[in-house]
């Protein structure tokens, strides 16, 4: 099942369960099951933080004007 969370609000419940293992009052079973969504909440947050720094850094490296550039110009010569 696809999860349409945006990366905010991911965050805002990573930040929940976060406090609420910090504060240390829960019962071992639900402090797992939180652990576990939490792990899986970071690892997808990261991921898309990694995917949202590597688009800037080919925006601001100007390598998609060069990759079009370069499509562009195989579709003009292209004989088939």
């Amino acid at each position: 099942m696809k999860d349409n969370k945006s990366f905010e609000e991911r965050l805002e419940r990573l930040k929940i369960i976060v406090a609420g293992l910090e504060r240390g009052d829960l019962p071992l079973e639900e402090g797992v099951a939180l652990f576990k969504e939490g792990q899986a909440l970071a690892k997808n947050c990261a991921d898309q933080l990694q995917k949202a720094a590597n688009e800037v850094k080919i925006v601001g490296d100007g390598l998609i004007e060069d990759f079009e550039a370069k499509v562009e110009n195989e579709d003009m010569t292209d004989d088939s």
